[in-house]
């Protein structure tokens, strides 16, 4: 043992003491390059005396300058979590205190304890409230990150692919020898082609110093919203990347676990609040980022069975394996479907194109492209915000309709799937779906809801605040809209939304 050790463990067991806090109880959490003392409302994180090939906390200077660069990264995300750097000092007669007088020994991040049995890890469910909150938080993240250069982190992507190839051959009775093959030879074959494509990200700014292991396990619930909390600090390099890298590994941890229908609806509240539409068109990297976050996941989870009880060496095995698989199976996609939901207001097209979403591959499920979001973009106004009439004439309809599958059109040729939620009474609106379907290379799948009035009116006069500004005056007026000619499919929306989704689900 070390003399750096040596110290650490008697900082450790001073932390450790209920007596360091007043009395509080004391609740120790180890990983490999901190260890945290949670007592009453405060925590504190001390870096342990380690050295790793990605990162060294190995003298005190060092863990200094790393407890300094974890707060600098960390307050913009959670400001309400990180207070302050603490020194661990030790007076003229050898006691230890915590941001006392005498010479500094150790360093620890101060910080607020929140519940830890709260962090969206431990949840089995995120309902659609949260979901859109998460999608929120993480925008709003990305927006006041720093964009930086590009070519260092493409370079550090082929890196990573070098890494997990020597770690699944290291361990063939984990990992199958031609899986991983496989996996290898169609993730740089992704890689390689889409080189380009992750440099013009860069170029456009997309390319930024961001949270770095956004998984679920660093997203907290603290007064009801989620926070995000511990970003990489040990290594910028890390951190960096296409801002759909970072979503992704959230978008990963979802699907991973299951929770398909949370992942969807963050993916898209993402790419509303972002108001980047070059956006649209790097979903043709998501699967590679989605195969290789699942990737490094596989490996780092490998990496644990070796120092492992016995008892748990099955469990990490099969997660590691998971991972595995999740990888190989998201990095060759299917073919993107072209989908439109059309109908009457009240006829339930926004609610079944939430709900279709999760389910139309490739993950994590389907863009929804609103005409009553692209509506309220146009007029830079609030998606909840009404509307005058004026902004409802057909020339400005026109112009919504026009963006609404410009952007559709753009996801679909990136390889991913489109749901484009409008009411698309007008034939020419509907001659205009196939138009952009065809020029994304693929087959338009039109869904026209039917209910009837009864039926209508009643939703409208009880939905809540939503992006539609239709009342009981548009679904009135409506009923003399001239539909013309439908090829679409037509859906019984008149009963339970359910019902709905089965029926579409089945048409397509």
């Amino acid at each position: 043992m070390d003399d750096e050790t040596k110290r650490q463990d008697e900082v450790f067991a001073f932390l450790s003491d209920p007596a360091s806090h007043g009395g509080d109880a004391v609740r120790r959490i180890d990983t490999h390059g901190a260890s945290v003392f949670l007592a009453g409302n405060t925590a504190l994180k001390v870096k342990r005396a380690v050295r790793f090939p990605f990162l060294d906390y190995s003298t005190l200077q060092k863990r200094k300058a790393a407890c300094e660069a974890e707060l600098a990264v960390n307050r913009p995300y959670a400001p309400e979590i990180y207070r302050r750097v603490v020194a661990i000092t030790r007076n003229r007669g050898g006691a230890l205190a915590i941001g006392g007088a005498g010479e500094p020994v150790e360093w620890a991040i101060e910080m607020r304890r929140f519940d830890e049995t709260r962090t969206l890890d431990n949840m089995r469910e995120i309902d659609e409230s949260l979901a859109d909150a998460l999608g929120r938080a993480v925008a709003a993240a990305h927006a006041e990150a720093p964009a930086v250069a590009a070519a260092p982190w493409i370079a550090a992507l082929e890196t990573y692919l070098d890494q997990n190839l020597a770690a699944f051959r290291d361990m063939p009775d984990l990992f199958d020898p031609s899986a991983v093959a496989a996996l290898d030879r169609q993730s740089r074959g992704s890689f390689n082609r889409l080189v380009p494509l992750l440099a013009a990200r860069g170029k456009l700014g997309r390319v930024r110093r961001g949270h770095g292991d956004l998984h679920l396990g660093n997203i907290a619930l603290i007064d009801g919203r989620p926070v995000l909390f511990d970003a990489i600090e040990f290594d910028p390099l890390i951190a960096t990347g296409d801002v759909l890298y970072d979503l992704a590994f959230l978008l990963m941890d979802l699907c991973e676990r299951g929770l398909t229908q949370a992942a969807n609806i963050v993916f898209n509240r993402y790419l509303i609040e972002s108001r980047c539409v070059e956006d649209l068109d790097g979903l043709a990297a998501l699967p590679f980022y989605l195969s290789l976050r699942a990737a490094i996941r596989a490996k780092v989870t490998a990496a644990r069975i070796e120092r492992a009880a016995l008892h748990d060496r099955e469990a990490i095995s099969n997660a590691a394996r998971a991972y595995f698989r999740f990888a190989s199976n998201t990095i060759a996609p299917p073919t993107p479907k072209f989908i439109a939901v059309g109908g009457l207001s009240g006829t339930g097209k926004s609610r079944l194109a939430r709900g279709l979403a999760p389910f139309v591959a490739p993950m994590p499920g389907a863009v929804v492209v609103r005409s009553d979001v692209e509506r309220k973009m146009l007029f830079g106004i609030g998606e909840t915000e009404k509307l005058p009439d004026a902004a409802y004439t057909r020339g400005v309809t026109e112009r919504v309709y026009a963006a609404a599958l410009d952007k559709a059109r753009r996801v679909v040729a990136a390889g991913h799937s489109a749901i484009v939620d409008a009411v698309f009474a007008d034939p020419r609106e509907r001659a205009g779906f196939a138009a952009a379907a065809r020029a994304a290379n693929t087959r338009p799948r039109g869904l026209f809801l039917a209910a009837d009035l009864a039926t209508r009116l009643a939703r409208v006069g009880t939905r809540p605040r939503d992006a539609s500004d239709a009342d009981e005056s548009v679904a009135r007026a409506q009923e003399r809209y001239e539909l013309g000619t439908l090829d679409w499919t037509r859906i019984d929306a008149s009963g339970t939304p359910e019902r709905t989704l089965s029926l579409a689900r089945e048409a397509l």
